[in-house]
């Protein structure tokens, strides 16, 4: 039976409205997902390149203040560094854990991790508590206004770093190694790593390059 345009037409426009626009739950959002969060680290690691590029400008602007080399405690720093690089590896371990689909070993690497992370962070509050008990704090030269802003925007990384960590272990814990959760998993392990290896640039380019005397 033929039929005219007007009803063609209205055929056409009934099929697409039982078409469901959005995700009916037959495609995965698994590869959608590690690309937006891709992209979120690129973007994260811009902000980063900038605040590196100040350090670098700024590095020697100690307006006849003190310099790294006055300041640093470099002993206190690499203990800091080993916690931070140990809680990649112990991150790495839940990861195992993930894949071997073992909930207790996800949790309790997770807690370690979460251990170290903590640590890090509450180094770096004393570090900075001391600095400016010294009179070193951000309004004292441009050098230590770049120094705070590097390194304390990796810290609030960090921090935030840990309160998913936290809300994830909760989420595990209550309903397991699900798609979605192994998903977040696998998301929060991509930040975690980039931020030991943001840290091993601060390492090195703050404050072991900092630390060298200043040409007479």
């Amino acid at each position: 039976m033929l039929m005219t345009a007007p009803q063609a037409a209205a055929q056409a426009s009934t099929r697409a409205a039982a078409t469901p626009f959005f995700d009916d739950g037959s495609h995965h959002p698994h590869q959608g997902t590690l690309l937006g969060f891709w992209l979120y680290l690129m973007s994260d690691c811009l902000i980063f390149a900038v605040l590196f590029a100040v350090c670098a400008v700024m590095g020697r602007s100690y307006a006849a203040g003190p310099s790294g080399a006055d300041l640093f405690d470099l002993p206190l720093v690499a203990v800091n560094t080993g916690m931070l690089l140990l809680s990649s590896i112990t991150y790495g371990f839940a990861m195992i854990g993930m894949n071997k689909r073992s909930t207790a070993q996800v949790l309790g690497w997770l807690g370690v991790t979460a251990l170290f992370g903590a640590t890090f962070v509450g180094l770096e509050l004393f570090e900075f508590n001391h600095l400016i008990h010294e009179g070193a704090g951000p309004q004292r030269s441009a050098f230590l206004s770049s120094f705070f802003a590097l390194v304390g925007t990796h810290g609030l990384h960090v921090s935030f770093g840990i309160l998913w960590l936290g809300t994830l272990m909760l989420q595990v814990k209550k309903l397991g190694l699900t798609a979605a959760n192994r998903r977040r998993l696998m998301c929060l392990s991509m930040f975690w790593h980039f931020l030991d290896v943001v840290w091993i640039g601060v390492f090195t380019f703050v404050y072991l390059m900092g630390s060298m005397p200043t040409a007479a």
